[in-house]
């Protein structure tokens, strides 16, 4: 399971021209799945994601995490974090979850992250537009197979 983290003073999911979630300061999470994921990696992203100290503290320091700031986590699927452009000029998705299992694990994530914190999310296989203020700008890679 693979996610890319956004610290954001605010983001928002549109799909036709509807907002479907939106949060407040917090983080953009953009996360695919793959074939070989499981609730083992589900549990490591959440823990992972809502006590990575990446907020500021009174002195400016990154010591704060989702959970001790109070923030709030947008929670978006997206398969293409698996694209493998290693060969060709087309990705290949060939890691990816086939879409029943990964809206299934995507669900048991915002389940277990919503035990935490508040969790907004988009809309599973649908076409959204996702707008984000992020703020630092600050971007995280985390990956449940530790890979990077």
């Amino acid at each position: 399971m693979r996610a890319v983290i956004q610290r954001v003073t605010r983001a928002s999911v549109t799909v036709d021209d509807k907002i479907v979630g939106q949060i407040g300061k917090g983080l953009l999470v953009l996360m695919g799945i793959s074939r070989e994921d499981s609730e083992k990696d589900i549990d490591y992203l959440v823990e992972k994601i809502v006590n990575l100290r990446i907020f500021d503290d009174e002195s400016g320091k990154m010591n704060l995490s989702l959970l001790d700031m109070g923030g709030e986590m947008l929670a978006v699927s997206q398969f293409t974090l698996y694209g493998d452009t290693r060969r060709g000029r087309r990705p290949s998705y060939i890691d990816a979850a086939a879409p029943e299992a990964a809206n299934e694990l995507y669900e048991q994530f915002v389940r277990k992250a919503a035990k935490f914190v508040k969790v907004e999310t988009g809309i599973f296989q649908a076409m959204m537009q996702v707008e984000l203020v992020n703020d630092g700008p600050v971007t995280i890679l985390v990956d449940s197979s530790k890979t990077f």
